[in-house]
């Protein structure tokens, strides 16, 4: 029996406003524990929500980057619930009018690109947050409550953990371009939750799982995966799932249920009172639309077209702004489009990978990187050399050409020098000469090697190849 396993997402995304949804406390995250909330980021009776005009102008920007339609109306529901995070017992949302709806983004899968849907982006309120401590205790910060969010709602197009993680990935940088949300999933920031159930070849199909608050990529494809294998058991077992809400276990690689899955009358939705109608005039979005700066599949096909680098390189530098600016910097001064990318995919990527940092936390900056390629350009140091040299630079912070001079890394390109050194180990090695003439290569590569090892790494590498060559046709 074939399964199909569908999955959709449910991210919310903190908007970079500088003052919450409704009131004008600050957003700033962190800061002592209830200083940055008032009377109505806690629903006190009496205050009035004020609607951020710059709140709404992201969740548009946001919208028109998913290729989504802008509602021309919309409003604010309220989402009655209680948790001891939402003090006021409602979350001011949108239930029947979202701000934005029907939209799409495509990701690369291993059968080519897919078009994953967006039903809808709405706005809502975040709530506080609650910390519980180990004696049993348990602790409100409500400076979260009221900050801005949009939650983008895809459709169950995705089909498997790798197409949600590419999915996230793509949204994640989008955001991060038009300078909507910060997207810090350590901060909060960017969290997602997941459904997902599988339908057997025979038409069976088990009932949705939400799987709520995952703050990393990797929790989400873990959760995917541990519920695809535990719906894919029921059906062959010939039983159902429950549908349930339920938390990621880290720890123990499992699902918990935490409870049954809640409909939208749960939540008793009435337009929010307090709030009117908006109206969103086709001027106020093309203004949002021009303040659009190059998103990145756009940015991708420039990267592509005008630097000549592989489609798949430019995506991994793309995915990135800060990595697509500094790789950007970096080739208007080196000049080389094609020796920085190559740096970039092996020494820069490894590095951030080993040390889990991202390109702003390099201690050197573009300007350093374009004068290590410079050094190889010019045949001052060699690839080998230049690999040595970024990692110190990456350790210590230091200027290339200080390395470079520290270590005496400064190759040999006196041709008469090289060609010395030439002629000393073709001497050396009369075997490879014999092994040479009878059409083994790999001799030619050892008597490189033999050259370069007299030499400390130093002799330039093209010359060498070269001179050995000549030599060698000349026997």
């Amino acid at each position: 029996m074939n399964y199909r396993t569908l999955v959709g997402l449910e991210i919310h995304a903190e908007l970079l406003t500088e003052s919450k949804m409704f009131c004008t406390c600050s957003t700033e995250f962190g800061g002592d524990v209830n200083t940055h909330c008032c009377p109505i980021c806690i629903g006190l009776p009496g205050t009035l929500p004020v609607i951020n005009k710059r709140a709404i102008e992201f969740a548009i920007m946001a919208g028109l980057s998913a290729n989504c339609k802008i509602a021309k109306k919309c409003k604010m529901d309220r989402k009655n619930y209680f948790y001891p995070d939402l003090p006021k017992a409602y979350q001011i949302s949108q239930y029947d009018m979202p701000i934005c709806t029907d939209g799409y983004m495509e990701i690369e899968t291993e059968s080519g690109v897919k078009k994953i849907g967006i039903e809808r982006i709405h706005m809502e309120e975040d709530t506080g947050k609650s910390l519980h401590t180990e004696d049993g205790s348990s602790l409100l910060n409500y400076n979260r409550c009221g900050v801005p969010l949009i939650e983008i709602v895809s459709r169950p197009d995705m089909a498997s953990a790798a197409e949600a993680t590419a999915f996230l990935e793509k949204l994640k940088a989008i955001l991060e371009y038009i300078e909507v949300s910060d997207v810090k999933m350590e901060q909060g920031s960017l969290r997602c939750d997941v459904n997902v159930n599988v339908v057997a070849d025979d038409g069976r199909k088990t009932e949705i799982a939400e799987i709520k608050n995952l703050n990393s990529f990797k929790a989400a494809a873990k959760a995917i995966e541990y519920e695809t294998a535990r719906h894919i058991e029921a059906l062959e077992d010939g039983e159902n799932t429950l549908k349930d809400t339920r938390r990621w276990d880290d720890v123990k690689g499992v699902t918990v249920s935490m409870r049954s899955k809640e409909y939208a009358n749960d939540y008793r939705y009435f337009p929010e009172p307090d709030l009117v109608e908006m109206e969103i005039s086709e001027e106020w979005i093309e203004l949002i639309r021009k303040e659009l700066p190059e998103l990145p599949e756009a940015k991708k096909e420039r990267f592509v077209k005008l630097y000549g680098i592989p489609v798949y390189d430019a995506g991994v530098i793309v995915s990135s702004k800060a990595l697509a600016a500094f790789y950007e910097d970096a080739v208007s001064r080196a000049g080389d489009a094609k020796l920085a990318s190559n740096f970039i995919m092996t020494e820069v990527l490894r590095r951030l990978k080993e040390t889990d940092a991202n390109i702003t936390d390099m201690p050197f900056n573009s300007t350093d990187f374009a004068n290590l390629l410079k050094f190889v350009i010019d045949g001052t140091i060699s690839n080998n050399m230049a690999k040595k040299v970024f990692r110190e630079m990456a350790e210590t912070g230091k200027k290339p050409e200080k390395v470079i001079e520290e270590k005496g890394m400064k190759q040999i390109t006196d041709e008469s020098a090289i060609e010395e050194i030439v002629v000393r180990v073709i001497s050396e090695n009369p075997q490879s000469i014999e092994d040479y003439k009878n059409g083994k290569d790999r001799a030619l590569g050892f008597l490189v090697g033999q050259v370069m090892k007299a030499s400390k790494g130093k002799a330039a590498p093209q010359t060498v190849n070269r001179l050995i060559r000549d030599k060698l046709s000349n026997l």
